[in-house]
């Protein structure tokens, strides 16, 4: 059996943090990459890549390229890439994504839809 190890992300290199002291609520889209340590509560539409630090909670339907979780999050996440569950990261909501690779420890309730880039059926 293969083991998923944790993989780190360099916030240096990231376009935009929401630090864990913000709490935001409306709508955001973006093209780069975007993480949230705080709250979050709205709709978010990007092309670019999502990352969810394991103490931000979000409340939020979710379209972007990938997205990495690691906190919690209520809510519909449909990515054109992957979704990833990492750590104990907990998701309440449909996920849709050709790709969908998640941790032993994380929790989803939900249903999981795998469909191709391009929209169709695997």
């Amino acid at each position: 059996m293969a083991e998923i190890h944790e993989q780190r992300v360099n916030e240096n290199k990231l376009d935009t943090v929401l630090a864990e002291d913000i709490s935001f609520e409306g709508e955001a889209s973006f093209t780069k990459e975007l993480m949230i340590k705080g709250r979050y509560t709205g709709k978010i539409r990007a092309t670019g890549d999502l990352y969810i630090a394991s103490d931000a909670d979000v409340e939020a339907d979710i379209v972007a390229d990938s997205v990495y979780i690691r906190g919690r999050v209520k809510g519909s996440i449909n990515a054109g890439s992957r979704v990833e569950l990492q750590g104990k990261a907990e998701v309440i909501g449909d996920i849709t994504a050709p790709k969908i690779v998640m941790d032993t420890g994380c929790r989803f309730d939900g249903i999981s839809r795998m469909r191709s880039p391009e929209g169709g059926k695997l």
